[in-house]
């Protein structure tokens, strides 16, 4: 690669966060590049919404109509999201963090093909442009970088052109999905392929749980693929022929889809249903009105283990549904770090419900699934791992109870790169033993070895230990001993309830949540009710 700083030209109509974090990726991969970010924002007159609007009612039908009415409510209706945390992980994803980059500068423009728009690229020289949710591009734009134009298309080519990620691949029951970075050319999503990959479909597997999935693919096919150009050392080939390009389902092939991918049904007859919806709507709605003044101040910790759309089990929640939990509990609640928890004597007063995310037991998927989406919506959470059965083929031993085939679980390398992203990691024993079973020696060994392993893998020195299976009658009041003598500043127990008033920083209660909860009575047990 030339030792002279680069020129890249990003062409886009959302910065969106994928977006965003795909670029802050490349600029941490790539030094001395120099950014000139485009954002294609025409104006949008009266007349010409009113045409979209036709369009899409003739094309939809009446089932437009309850749709924009919702679309509508939810603009108009005040979002009072928490304002995110300077030291949450994501942080260096935000919109601003990307503006305060000395070397990007991101330009509005109300028409990315205007004679101004060219002038000022053919100005700024770039070496290479990046189409990255972008309208569909002219030859007088995306031939101006001097090394071409590159596509990150979330599908695999010449089978799914078009729009949008992951829909049409589950319409036609495919057993993947695709992601493909290619070189811009006249006709849609046609140019020669540079990089590719793919996405496997798992058994409950959704358009937005995959498309999530796709999200964090094309961050690092774009990477490597903008090191490589720059360096000279890209390969690249021809698309093959045929193939088909689609556009936006209507709404009723929204609803089609839906209805054949819908998961397990919950067994639960329709009037207890009703009831919990409504009982869950009002208690989460009264706080929205200041009720919860009048509840004694508590703190909720959340209990996850697995996020994954291989099983509907009691210790797992699928991808789709843990993003939009983390949306909620961002919009709706203070979120606090473990470490935030076990430091509170009394708790106080606060407007909003106060909850903690942890997980336990080290699956890979917290990795590749649940920490994405943490740093996506800029939530901390802590990882307890059982660091015998961590970088390792060996299963848990509920896992073996079960029948289950080996899960994959975490790697040091793995953990160390999410501790570096701001999450806090913490013991769950050496190989999750049941600490009021087994001999005090045992027991006093396993803790001091998983500490030691943290401290030597992570290089922390402050630990939190949450008890393997979590029940009362796994810890004892001399295997706690064992914990505080060991040097832990706190210990998580997992058999339900919330720490009302109070936290008691070595039995910190924690409340377990798999896929069985909907949405509402996900809130509901925010409240700590």
């Amino acid at each position: 690669m030339s030792a002279r700083s680069q020129n890249i030209v990003v062409f886009s109509g959302d910065y969106s966060y994928s977006v965003r974090k795909g670029l802050i990726a490349i600029n941490q991969a790539i030094p001395d590049l120099n950014w000139l970010l485009l954002l294609h924002k025409p104006p949008r007159t009266p007349a010409l919404l009113l045409q979209s609007q036709l369009r899409n009612l003739k094309r939809n039908g009446w089932r437009w109509i309850p749709y924009q009415a919702q679309d509508t409510l939810e603009r108009l209706l005040p979002r009072r999201t928490s304002p995110g945390r300077a030291d949450a992980p994501g942080s260096e994803f935000t919109f601003g963090s990307l503006s305060e980059h000395a070397n990007m500068r991101l330009v509005t423009v109300d028409d990315i093909h205007a004679t101004t728009t060219l002038e000022r690229v053919r100005a700024f020289q770039p070496d290479l442009g990046l189409s990255l949710a972008a309208p569909i591009l002219k030859p007088a734009l995306f031939t101006i970088p001097r090394l071409g134009t590159l596509n990150l298309h979330k599908g695999k080519v010449p089978e799914y052109r078009g729009m949008p990620p992951a829909f049409w691949e589950l319409w036609h029951n495919e057993s993947s999905v695709g992601c493909t970075v290619h070189r811009v050319e006249r006709k849609l999503d046609t140019g020669a392929i540079l990089a590719e990959g793919v996405v496997q479909r798992e058994p409950f597997s959704d358009v937005r749980g995959l498309q999530l999935c796709l999200d964090e693919l094309g961050v690092e096919l774009m990477r490597g693929t903008v090191q490589r150009v720059l360096a000279g050392t890209a390969l690249e080939r021809a698309q093959p022929t045929g193939g088909q390009t689609f556009r936006k389902p209507t709404l009723r092939q929204v609803s089609q889809l839906d209805r054949k991918l819908r998961a397990v049904p919950l067994k639960m007859p329709m009037a207890v249903r009703v009831a919990k919806r409504g009982l869950y709507a009002g208690a989460f709605g009264l706080t929205k009105i200041g009720a919860i003044r009048t509840l004694a101040p508590r703190i909720t910790v959340l209990l996850y283990h697995r996020v994954s759309d291989s099983v509907r089990d009691n210790l797992t929640v699928g991808v789709a549904q843990f993003d939009r939990q983390i949306a909620l509990l961002r919009a709706n609640c203070q979120v606090l770090s473990i470490e935030e928890v076990v430091s509170v004597d009394r708790v106080s007063p606060a407007p909003k419900p106060m909850v903690c995310v942890t997980f336990d037991d080290g699956y890979l998927d917290n990795y590749t699934n649940a920490a994405p989406i943490l740093q996506r919506h800029g939530v901390p959470a802590a990882f307890f791992v059982s660091t015998g059965i961590i970088d390792t083929s060996s299963s848990f031993p509920h896992d073996i109870l079960r029948g289950n085939a080996p899960i994959p679980v975490m790697r040091w390398e793995q953990l160390r790169l999410m501790k570096k992203n701001g999450f806090s990691i913490g013991s769950h024993s050496v190989s999750h033993i049941d600490c009021a079973a087994e001999p005090e020696e045992k027991v006093r060994s396993e803790l001091l070895q998983s500490r030691e392993q943290l401290a030597s893998e992570l290089g922390q020195q402050q630990m939190i230990f949450a008890y393997p299976y979590g029940g009362r009658q796994h810890m004892t009041n001399a295997r706690l001993a064992l914990v505080k003598e060991s040097g832990y500043s706190g210990c998580l127990s997992a058999y339900g309830g919330t720490n009302i008033g109070n936290v008691d920083r070595f039995n910190v209660l924690r409340r377990g949540i798999n896929w069985e909860f909907s949405d509402r009575a996900f809130l509901y047990q925010c409240l700590g009710l």
